[in-house]
């Protein structure tokens, strides 16, 4: 499908308080390092995707415009001009937490049905585990894309759940600032006033912050597709 439309440049903030411009949200051609391009390949899927006619392409077309007026600055997303099923987007680690200008990037696909099912996501670990919630196999465990229990109104809901939703429950809810307590069986600890676990928690704080500039070095070295150049200034004006 191709897409005539011209989006804003809109800046965003980096390091200390500089800003480059870069589009929050923009389409784009090259699709080709997508983790999910394979998907969505059989006949009764593609004809999902065929036009902007059918119901699944008006629903991820809501979903553009609602991306295109409404990402804060700390997240840019691509979609892709001939694969309307794709979306990447980063995300800016936020400051107060271990994963602050820290750059985290996410491949997502629609189901043929979206939005009666959630999307699917993989997380770009590049070989790192820095949160109970992203493996360093891609996995995102939330329980609004439905990867973890929870109630009814954490779960995904055709009418009310969104890609921005999503976006920012990762952003707020997993690369937080006391990661640690993200792990089944330690929320219940999150409260504590014990220095155990006070001191627990900062350690994985600082051990969170060293794989997160690793992570950062793998981004040069190979910065994902359509955001190269992003990745590039993030670092540099970061470390102006």
């Amino acid at each position: 499908m191709i897409v005539d439309d011209v989006f804003p440049v809109c800046p965003v903030t980096v390091g200390e308080g500089q800003k480059i411009q870069f589009p929050h949200f923009d389409v784009v051609s090259d699709e080709s390092d997508h983790y999910y391009l394979k998907s969505n390949q059989s006949k009764k899927d593609k004809n999902s995707f065929k036009d902007a006619n059918t119901s699944t392409c008006r629903n991820i077309m809501k979903e553009w415009k609602i991306l295109e007026k409404n990402l804060p600055e700390s997240i840019c997303v691509r979609a892709y001009e001939l694969r309307m099923d794709l979306l990447r987007a980063v995300i800016i680690g936020a400051p107060g937490t271990p994963y602050h200008d820290g750059l985290f990037f996410f491949d997502i696909v629609f189901p043929s049905d979206y939005p009666r099912h959630p999307p699917k996501v993989y997380y770009l670990s590049r070989g790192y585990h820095m949160n109970p919630n992203l493996y360093t196999n891609g996995t995102v465990c939330l329980s609004l894309i439905n990867t973890w229990n929870g109630s009814n109104q954490e779960m995904w809901t055709p009418k009310n759940s969104t890609i921005l939703q999503l976006l920012v429950s990762i952003q707020g809810l997993v690369l937080n600032s006391r990661p640690y307590f993200n792990e089944p069986g330690h929320e219940k600890y999150s409260t504590s006033e014990t220095e155990r676990w006070k001191n627990t928690s900062l350690a994985y704080n600082d051990k969170v912050f060293i794989l997160s500039c690793k992570t950062m070095l793998c981004h040069i070295r190979t910065p994902p597709n359509n955001f190269e150049a992003f990745v590039y200034e993030h670092i540099h004006i970061g470390s102006c």
